[in-house]
């Protein structure tokens, strides 16, 4: 009993923290197809205390930015972040950034440790490899993808490769799009949206808007390379516009998002060859659901039961049960209280769920019904200008 209460204590005083990125300088020099322009309403990278209990989350600090941090990653012994920085223009190339920071244990302060080019224009997405050698930076406007070494420090190194987006774009109108959709936003060249290993680490996959594809590479441990598979990816439908992915906890099953096609499709993943094999093509919006829409988020349930897949103009998640062999079947939509639902994730424990709406310049609570994946809002506002990610970092669990 003195051992739970001694835990229970612990947690009290060693706080969940959350950080949120932001867009926090307005883009520009950018495509005139580009959809989404944030004024630049954000600060850097927000820092919240989160509410074990009610979810509600509290401001403790911003650490100040006007490069749009708008995607961080948390190493797994959470003692550094790393932030794309979506709106930095250096070199000639105007290409873009990624910041690595050291998270002070204490109250989550962040101290800058260095800030390496990221291999092409506008990064979006950044994550970290299972061998926590490697950040994989995904860069949007540049269509291109990088491999940055991470230093015995958490510092970063230069580039050990980078691979540049070719082949042919598709067309305008998705495939899959709504009945009066408008959606186009990504199919005028070669856009890299995400990038991230697989389960093993053996292999990493990035998905490219403009292509309607999904690459496959081998991965080098040693070297930190990409080589391509055999074959070296998968494509969509036509139009439709793959945006981001998240594997299933069976690491089986594999599910992408399309944003201007507003569907889920499902695929079987080998993880002994890297191969990707679709088996169901979903819609993302309500029966009858006429318009546009591009979506955004996607996430499977830690417990792999259900499926949460975010619209934006539609403003809502939609919610997905798990059938026995992977397949969704829709059971529910969730307003998310805001405006553009750019990203949501999880608290550790998944018993919230918190959105980031993009255009109302907050971030929403919902309670997470474990039984039925049902979503109820808190009715917790933050306010944060443009959020874009959320990520969170448990202090009471310890650091390496």
């Amino acid at each position: 009993m003195g051992g739970a209460l001694c835990a229970e204590a612990d947690k009290a005083d060693k706080p969940l923290l959350a950080f949120v990125g932001t867009f926090s300088s307005p883009l520009r020099d950018v495509l005139p197809t580009q959809v989404d322009l944030p004024p630049g309403n954000g600060r850097g990278i927000h820092i919240f205390k989160a509410d074990r209990t009610t979810g509600a989350l509290t401001a403790t600090g911003v650490h100040e930015m006007g490069t749009s941090p708008s995607c961080l990653a948390v190493n797994a012994a959470g003692t550094r972040l790393y932030s794309a920085n979506e709106t930095d223009r250096v070199g000639k190339d105007k290409v873009g950034t990624v910041s690595a920071f050291a998270i002070d244990r204490a109250d989550g302060k962040l101290k800058l440790l260095n800030t390496v080019t990221s291999g092409g224009a506008g990064p979006t997405y950044v994550s970290i490899h299972p061998s926590k050698k490697f950040v994989l930076v995904a860069n949007y406007f540049g269509g291109s993808v990088a491999v940055l070494p991470i230093l015995e420090d958490g510092r970063l190194g230069d580039a050990t490769d980078i691979k540049n987006d070719s082949g042919k774009i598709g067309p305008t109108k998705a495939t899959h799009a709504p009945p009066g959709s408008f959606a186009f936003s990504g199919h005028d060249r070669t856009h890299a949206h995400m990038i991230e290993a697989d389960p093993s680490g053996r292999f990493v996959l990035h998905v490219d808007l403009g292509l309607d594809k999904i690459f496959v590479w081998k991965f080098d441990e040693k070297k930190g390379t990409l080589t391509p598979n055999d074959p070296p990816a998968v494509t969509l439908p036509p139009g439709d516009g793959p945006r981001h992915f998240h594997f299933h906890p069976n690491g089986k099953w594999f599910y992408s998002i399309q944003e201007e096609g507003s569907t889920v499709v499902l695929f079987d993943y080998d993880g002994t060859t890297g191969a990707l094999t679709s088996r169901q093509t979903i819609s993302t919006l309500p029966p009858k659901f006429a318009g546009s829409n591009f979506c955004s988020e996607i996430l499977v349930s830690a417990d792999g039961r259900f499926v949460y897949a975010g619209n934006r103009l539609h403003d809502s998640i939609g919610i997905f049960a798990i059938g026995e062999k992977g397949t969704l079947t829709h059971i529910a939509d969730e307003w998310t209280r805001g405006n553009y639902p750019r990203n949501f994730s999880f608290d550790p424990t998944g018993q919230f769920l918190y959105c980031c709406n993009q255009r109302a310049d907050n971030v929403t609570v919902f309670r997470v019904d474990r039984k039925t994946g049902g979503l109820t809002f808190t009715g917790h506002y933050t306010p944060v200008g443009n959020p874009s990610i959320v990520v969170f970092l448990d202090l009471a669990k310890p650091g390496e």
